[in-house]
C-alpha cells in the first residue's frame, strides 16, 4: 500500500461512521491522489433481507454524504459521481480539490456523536420547530420522505404493517440464520469482529458466549419481537418514511446521502432514531405501503422511528486498514 495522505485516512475513518444493516458496515474505499472511491464489500451483503442490496446501497450512500462533510472541514471541495453498470457492483467516486473558500459543514460536528438508538423512548413529542429543522434538510434530487405523528392514521398503519413484517421475517428461518450470524455474544466477541449487533443492543448482559447464546436467540420470535416493537413503537414520537421513485441503484445511493443529513440534523436536535425496515423489507408489505399511503405510489425504501431518548452504546467501527483496498473488490 503506497504512503497515503493522512486527511484521507481521517476522511475514511469518519464516513465509516455511516450506519448499516446489523451493522455489517459494507464499504470499501480504494484512495488515489485527489479521490477516493467508495465500493461494496459484497462480503457484507445480506442476500436473505436485503436481497436487491438495496440497504447496502443506502449504507454507501450515507458513508459518502459522511466524507464529503468531513472533507468540508478538512478544507477539501469534493464532487461525488456514481459508476453503476448493469452487471457490476456500483462505486461512488468523490473527487477532492483543497480549497481555501471551503466552509466546514455544520453537520461535521454531529458524525461522531449519531448514534442507532434502538431503546425505549420516552414519549415526549418532537416540537415544531426540531420538525422543522428536519423537514428544511436539502433532499438529492426524487428523494422524499414523510413524517407521520403518533396516533395518526398513517403512523397506525405503518405500526401495523412492521408487526406483520415480524410475522413474516420471524417465522422465516433462513431470516433468523442470517440475522444470528452478525450477532456478536458478549465483549469478547463485539471486540473480535469490531462490527455487527452487539449483546448490548439485544439488552442482554456481558455473559460467556453460549449464555448469551441463549438469552438473544429466546429474542428471535414474532411474539417477543411485536411485544418490544410495539412499546418501542408507543414511545415514539413519529415515523418517517423515505420513498425513491424508480427503485434504482443510484437512488437507493441519493437516499442515504440524505438520511445521512436527516439523521445528523437529528443528532443535533438531541433527537433519538432507530430503524424498522420490516415493511419495506418484505415485498407484499411494501406493496401495500405503496398502494395504500399517500406516498404518490413511490417506492417505500426506508422506515425510522425518531424521539427522546437517554443515549446508548456506540456499535464499534473496524479499523480503517481493513477496509481500504488498492483493486476493484477485496
Amino acid at each position: 500500500m503506497n504512503m497515503m495522505n493522512t486527511d484521507y485516512l481521517q476522511l475514511v475513518e469518519l464516513a465509516t461512521r455511516a450506519p448499516s444493516g446489523h451493522n455489517t458496515q459494507p464499504w470499501l474505499f480504494r484512495i488515489g491522489e485527489k479521490e477516493i472511491t467508495i465500493l461494496p464489500d459484497l462480503t457484507k451483503e445480506l442476500p436473505v433481507v436485503d436481497n436487491n442490496r438495496r440497504e447496502l446501497y443506502i449504507s454507501l450512500g450515507c458513508a459518502t454524504e459522511n466524507l464529503c462533510i468531513a472533507a468540508s472541514a478538512a478544507g477539501y471541495r469534493t464532487e461525488a459521481s456514481i459508476e453503476a453498470p448493469a452487471e457490476q457492483p456500483a462505486a461512488i467516486h468523490i473527487n477532492l480539490e483543497k480549497s481555501a473558500d471551503v466552509l466546514p459543514s455544520p453537520f461535521y460536528p454531529a458524525i461522531e456523536k449519531r448514534q442507532t438508538n434502538r431503546s425505549v423512548y420516552n414519549g415526549q413529542a418532537v416540537p415544531e420547530k426540531s420538525l422543522e429543522a428536519l423537514t428544511a434538510i436539502a433532499a438529492e434530487p426524487g428523494i422524499h420522505f414523510h413524517l407521520w405523528k403518533n396516533g395518526s392514521e398513517e403512523f397506525n398503519a405503518l405500526k401495523a404493517l412492521i408487526l406483520k413484517g415480524n410475522d413474516s421475517q420471524m417465522n422465516d428461518p433462513t431470516f433468523k440464520e442470517e440475522l444470528q450470524a452478525w450477532m456478536r455474544y458478549n465483549k469478547k466477541h463485539s471486540e473480535a469482529t469490531r462490527n455487527g449487533l452487539s449483546y448490548a443492543v439485544f439488552g442482554a448482559p456481558n455473559l460467556p458466549a453460549f449464555l448469551s447464546k441463549a438469552i438473544m436467540g429466546s429474542f428471535l420470535n414474532s411474539s417477543t419481537q411485536n411485544k418490544g416493537d410495539r412499546k418501542k413503537i408507543a414511545s415514539s414520537s413519529h415515523l418517517v418514511l423515505f420513498t425513491i421513485p424508480n427503485n434504482t441503484v443510484g437512488e437507493w445511493i441519493s437516499l442515504g446521502r440524505t438520511l445521512q443529513r436527516f439523521l445528523l440534523t437529528a443528532t443535533q436536535e438531541n433527537i433519538a432514531a432507530a430503524f424498522l425496515n420490516q415493511p419495506c423489507e418484505v415485498k407484499e408489505l411494501a406493496e401495500e405501503i405503496r398502494q395504500e399511503l399517500p406516498i404518490n405510489k413511490e417506492y417505500p425504501a426506508l422506515l425510522l422511528r425518531i424521539g427522546y431518548a437517554k443515549e446508548v452504546a456506540y456499535s464499534l467501527r473496524q479499523n480503517i486498514k481493513e477496509v481500504i483496498t488498492e483493486g476493484n473488490k477485496r
